[in-house]
This record gives C-alpha cells, sequence and structure tokens, in this order.
C-alpha cells in the first residue's frame, strides 16, 4: 500500500492497493474510491472486539475495503479542521490515540480500548480517560483536531498537558490524570479540574484545537431549546 497525504486545513489521505490488498475503517469513513473496491462490513474480531471499539469512541462494525483484479484506489478525508498522521504499527511500536482518532489502517491493525488505571480519571478526567489502544501490524491513519506538535520524552521525563489536548502516545508512555491543587485554580483557572501528566520514555503528539474547546466557545452562540 503506498498513501500520500494532501490539504493542510481539510486533510485526506490517498491509498494505492496492489490487488487483494485491503484497508479497514468505521462506518462512514470512505471518502472516494476505484470502483474496483469492494466493500464488507463486519464486526472485525468478534462482538467482544466491537464493544471495545465502541467504548473508546468508535463505531461497533468497521467496514473493510478490497482492492479486486488489479489495483485499486481510496481516500479517507478528516471530519474537523486539523491534521492526519500516519504511523506504523508493529509488535512492541503500539500507539494511543484519543478517542474517534482512528480513520483508517490497513488490515493488519486491531482497536482496542485503553483505559487509564486511576479509576478517579475516568470520572474526572474528560478526554482523557478512555482512549484507543492501536496494535497489530500495519500502516494506520489518524486524524487529530487542529495543528499537532511532537514531542519526544526522555525515561522520567514529564510534560503537562490540558487533557484534551491529547492526541497520541506511542505505549512506552504513562499518562497520569491529577487534580489542580487550589480551590482559586478549580474556580477560576479556566483549564478544569485537572490535567493529564505525561511520562517518558516515548512521543506524544499534543493538538491545537480540541473540539470539546470548539464547542465550548460555540456554546453561547447557540440558540437555546427552550
Amino acid at each position: 500500500m503506498q498513501y500520500q497525504i494532501l490539504g493542510e486545513t481539510l486533510p485526506v489521505v490517498i491509498c494505492q492497493l496492489e490487488g487483494g490488498e485491503k484497508m479497514i475503517t468505521e462506518g462512514g469513513g470512505m471518502s472516494w474510491m476505484s470502483p474496483n473496491m469492494l466493500m464488507e462490513t463486519t464486526t472485525n474480531g468478534g462482538i467482544g472486539k466491537a464493544f471495545g471499539r465502541m467504548f473508546s469512541g468508535e463505531k461497533m462494525f468497521q467496514n473493510i475495503y478490497t482492492a479486486q483484479g488489479g489495483s485499486g484506489m481510496i481516500a479517507f478525508a478528516s471530519s474537523f479542521p486539523g491534521s492526519i498522521k500516519a504511523y506504523e504499527i508493529s509488535p512492541g511500536q503500539e500507539m494511543v490515540f484519543q478517542k474517534s482518532a482512528f480513520l483508517a489502517g490497513e488490515a493488519g491493525v486491531e482497536l482496542s480500548v485503553f483505559f487509564n488505571k486511576k479509576v478517579s480519571s475516568g470520572l474526572f478526567g474528560g478526554e482523557g480517560f478512555i482512549m484507543q489502544k492501536i496494535s497489530g501490524q500495519g500502516t494506520v491513519f489518524a486524524e487529530f483536531d487542529g495543528h499537532v506538535v511532537e514531542y519526544e520524552l526522555q525515561p522520567g521525563q514529564q510534560i503537562v498537558v490540558d487533557t484534551g489536548h491529547l492526541a497520541a502516545m506511542t505505549a512506552t508512555c504513562k499518562m497520569e490524570i491529577k487534580s489542580v491543587p487550589g480551590v482559586k485554580n478549580m474556580l477560576f483557572g479556566g483549564e478544569g479540574f485537572f490535567n493529564t501528566v505525561l511520562s517518558g520514555p516515548g512521543k506524544v503528539w499534543l493538538q491545537t484545537m480540541p473540539i470539546s474547546n470548539v464547542a465550548g466557545v460555540l456554546r453561547p452562540y447557540m440558540p437555546s431549546g427552550s
């Protein structure tokens, strides 16, 4: 499989497949394709994995596209202004993505739910608690919100992130969601009650425009239901 990522504000990844090669995506992920791409809808691993994907922000069912009778082309466009990044997944080179980041991938990659170990973070930590773990073998494409900034953390090195800005990290990194100390911070800080502390070794990718932040800015301008 060969690919190119085009566009800046609203990017698209265009994949060129050899005959018999397969791509997976969630329902509605395909943007355009050559007519010889065969689509099959499946739980892709059974109902257990389907529920795991649902809890991590994806749809239960996935579409598998196969190039039939020769080479084929399929494109996957982003759904929000931002970035598309490609990652090579292999045993020992797993990734953790924010919820709903998975755009498409080769058929050898697997999605599962990633839970942070601290239960309290699930109750109060916002987007950072339930994430997606990507394992298996192959290329995977993820879509993130806004521009993406990459940091490489050395062993023990840390960075503190407002939870919604965490886009992805290598599975070697550790994350912990901690409360912001002080009542003044909790009431007037504007950053929420919790931050995510990421520890190396590994790489992290941070996004500049989380869709949750955009929704919060627009909410006062939306008509109320009453």
